[in-house]
Order: C-alpha cells, then structure tokens, then sequence
C-alpha cells in the first residue's frame, strides 16, 4: 500500500512540484492552500506524513501544527520561507518533525521525507 502524504502549501506550483516528485516515489498524495482545508483534510485522508507551510491563510501552519498534535503523532515535516532560528526552534517544539527552509533542492526533501517515515515505522 502506497504511503500517504499530505502537503498544506498556498504556492500552486510548490506544492505540484512536490506531488509530482512524491507520487514519483510511489506516494499518495493530497494538496490543501489554506490551513483549515488542510486540517480537514488531514481527519479525511490521515495520512502517514504532513508537509505544512506556515505562511496559510485560514489557518496558519502553527495553528494546523498544534490542532494536529492534539489527537495524532503523524509526522510532521515544515516546509516554509520562515527560516529564522527562532522559527525552527518553535516549529520543532510544537511539535514539527523535521522543518526545511525555501528555497529548497528536492533531493533533500525527498531525502527527508524518507528518513521521517524511516523513524516513524511507515517505510
């Protein structure tokens, strides 16, 4: 069975790079632009992995993050243009598995993605 990933991104041309270089990979892949589609979205289709963007509207991703952590461990990997210190190191506290910086080289995505799923059972 193919492993599920669910990635919240409001850029349209992010997050199709990302399915397609995911569904490449034999992943199952769903997309939301906002963040309370994307929490809806993530009780539909409990996926096994969450790419969350912080910068959403509706919800931002640190809200989504915290709604996410209070019913599931799903690993949660950020994917944002926030890469202060202090962005990372609240991302990683709420609850965020893994945080990566756009501009990003989908080999380490890629990479990421695998290594999370790695640790968490789903490979």
């Amino acid at each position: 069975m193919p492993r599920k990933v669910l990635i919240v991104e409001d850029d349209r041309n992010i997050a199709d790079l990302l399915r397609l270089y995911l569904e490449k990979e034999g992943m199952e892949c769903q997309t939301a632009g906002d963040g309370l589609v994307g929490l809806e979205k993530f009780q539909q289709f409990q996926p096994d992995l969450m790419l969350l963007d912080i910068m959403l509207p509706g919800m931002d991703g640190w809200a989504v993050c915290r709604k996410v952590r209070e019913t599931s461990k799903t690993p949660i990997i950020m994917l944002t243009a926030k890469g202060e210190l202090t962005d990372k190191v609240n991302g990683l506290e709420m609850g965020a598995d893994d945080y990566i910086t756009k501009p990003f080289e989908m080999k380490e995505v890629l990479a990421r993605v695998h290594a999370v799923m790695r640790r968490f059972g789903e490979e």
